[in-house]
């Protein structure tokens, strides 16, 4: 009898452990996945930041630099990989505006096929 109590007790407590051990199971596989979302979200974030910088860092050089206009060309930047679009005065500016891109850093790529020559009225 008494081993009889004691098998039905192991039982029980056999029965409780594995039943409180699922919520903590399921607890820690959402901790895992907010984890890994926010993970995500922040590489997301980062990556738009460094677009963000890139873009930024792209049009001050182009301030800077003589023989091209920032004012007549467009920075977009996604990935690293730089896209100018505008107008131009010559394939000599095209050539400056795509090697002063490049110099940046993250820069992955620079297409310059939006980029139009157009004649300046002097």
């Amino acid at each position: 009898m008494r081993h009889s109590l004691i098998r039905k007790n192991l039982i029980a407590l056999s029965l409780i452990a594995a039943f409180g051990a699922l919520p903590v199971t399921q607890a820690s596989a959402q901790d895992t996945s907010a984890k890994t979302e926010m993970k995500s979200d922040m590489h997301q974030m980062e990556r738009a930041t460094s677009d963000t910088w890139i873009t930024t860092k792209v049009k001050s050089e182009f301030a800077t630099t003589k023989g091209v206009d920032a004012t007549d060309i467009s920075v977009t930047t996604k990935h690293g990989h730089v896209t100018l679009s505008g107008t131009v005065s010559g394939d000599s500016e095209i050539t400056a505006a795509k090697e002063v891109a490049m110099k940046v850093k993250g820069v992955k790529s620079v297409d310059t096929s939006g980029l139009k020559i157009t004649g300046h009225d002097d």
